[in-house]
């Protein structure tokens, strides 16, 4: 195979069409096992990234097969529209073994806030708090987490204590509701573009996943409604606030459609609420207008309090509520109650509302200075939400942002590639950036440097 570097095309992109013409030629035979990624890379005089994102499209396409410890492999046959998608090696996964390394200075392209933007001086004296209790006995702990903390988030959610567990941050809470609502080869429907972690899990569970297009307002949906009458999923995952990767909110509007819709066509929602404690005009959640009779609702503390301190929540119709405690059970025993009770120190302590307040300041005033650096660089934003974490932009040079952000992590700065948000993981020229960590002047440099760099 020839790649050529100085053509339009995407390296990515060749490698691709290069190795489905061989296959489909058939000089690739069914069973074949094709080059490591590091050979390959070697080979071809490319990055081990490009390999990657290349051998995971194939095995997406259903061109080839990747075996543990063992390595990837031509299938037999392509897989039909119709099957889940091949469960093996995922590129997320690879991708965020390297990317997520601290190691890397720079992280514009990450999912949570810098150190001084946390409630550090309050975990500390929930810490020192937390020392002068009596210690918790020797059992595990309630199945369904700390009972104080549950109790106050009911009263905050409007619901009862038996509705709410608590979780290892939000990621256990998704995954619980994946392995009790997902069958593999369901149909299911996704935020487009979405959460990257929740994508994941979906795709390793065998789901078919059924894109739902966000727009600036929510979500499109005339697509959504055709899904419906087409597929008839069962449930949608979503992400009304402040959503990952884009950070346009849903319109109370937009939520009451859509509720409606999940009602005339007997859906569960699942909605991902991470965000809630960061949005400076928040509308009524899902769940808060369901009253959590067809909603699933998750939040976390990772996102205000600490990433260390793995404390989540899910809360949910009460049937449901109990089979997914079984299913935590079933992972990993209770959820640890030292890091429960912490957060419900930190949440008793007279700072977190002040706190609270000031990062909303905070981050509006970052999303105004970030979006004026991306604009004035000639990119394209997805909208303006002026709160939480993320903006979403793109720029007419950059067809595709894999390489940018290859050439990024080079130079020790994380960014956010479009396609690890997408259900099919297609090539995409957005960009995700989290407005907390673009202070750094090494950042734009960078981008300046790229988007002057020539072209052939």
């Amino acid at each position: 195979m020839q790649l050529d570097p100085t053509a339009t095309t995407p390296l990515v992109t060749q490698i691709v069409q290069g190795l489905a013409a061989e296959i489909a030629a058939g000089s690739r035979a069914a069973g074949a096992r094709l080059p490591s990624i590091r050979q390959f890379a070697q080979a071809h005089g490319v990055s081990v990234f490009t390999v990657v994102e290349a051998y995971d499209r194939l095995v997406a396409q259903g061109l080839l097969q990747a075996r543990p410890q063992a390595g990837f492999f031509v299938r037999a046959r392509a897989a039909q529209p119709s099957e889940p998608p091949p469960q093996g090696f995922d590129a997320q996964w690879y991708l965020h073994k390297i990317f997520e390394h601290r190691h890397l200075a720079i992280k514009p392209g990450c999912g949570w806030l810098p150190p001084e933007w946390l409630y550090e001086d309050g975990l500390r004296r929930a810490l020192r708090a937390l020392a002068a209790e009596p210690a918790p006995g020797s059992g595990y702990g309630d199945p369904k987490g700390h009972p104080p903390l549950r109790a106050r988030l009911a009263e905050e959610l409007g619901c009862t204590p038996a509705q709410v567990l608590l979780t290892q941050g939000s990621s256990q809470g998704l995954d619980v509701a994946v392995r009790r609502l997902v069958r593999p080869g369901d149909a299911v429907l996704v935020d487009d573009p979405g959460y990257a972690n929740l994508l994941l899990a979906l795709r390793l569970q065998g789901a078919v996943l059924l894109g739902v297009p966000r727009t600036a307002e929510g979500w499109d949906l005339d697509v959504l409604a055709g899904h419906l009458s087409a597929h008839r999923p069962r449930v949608f995952f979503t992400q009304p606030r402040l959503p990952s990767p884009t950070g346009a909110s849903a319109t109370l509007a937009q939520r009451q459609r859509l509720l409606q819709l999940a009602e005339a066509h007997d859906l569960t929602l699942v909605e991902n609420d991470i965000y809630v404690d960061l949005d400076p005009a928040p509308l009524p959640s899902l769940g808060e207008l369901d009253g959590l009779a067809r909603v699933v609702r998750l939040g976390s503390y990772s996102k205000t309090v600490s990433p260390g301190v793995r404390v989540g929540w899910l809360a949910a119709p009460a049937d449901l509520a109990d089979d997914f405690a079984r299913l935590k059970m079933l992972a990993g025993l209770t959820s640890a109650e030292l890091g429960e009770r912490l957060v419900l120190s930190v949440l008793q302590s007279g700072g977190w509302q002040r706190h609270l307040k000031a990062l909303r300041q905070r981050l509006a005033q970052a999303h105004e200075r970030v979006a004026a650096a991306l604009a004035a660089r000639g990119f394209t934003l997805f909208a303006q939400p002026g709160g939480g974490m993320f903006l979403w932009a793109r720029h007419a040079a950059l067809p595709d942002a894999l390489p940018l952000s290859n050439a990024a992590a080079r130079e020790g700065i994380m960014l956010g590639p479009g396609h690890l948000f997408t259900p099919d993981l297609r090539t995409s020229p957005w960009l995700r950036f989290n407005v907390a960590w673009c202070e750094d002047e090494r950042l734009w440099r960078f981008v300046d440097d790229a988007l002057n760099r020539p072209r052939a």
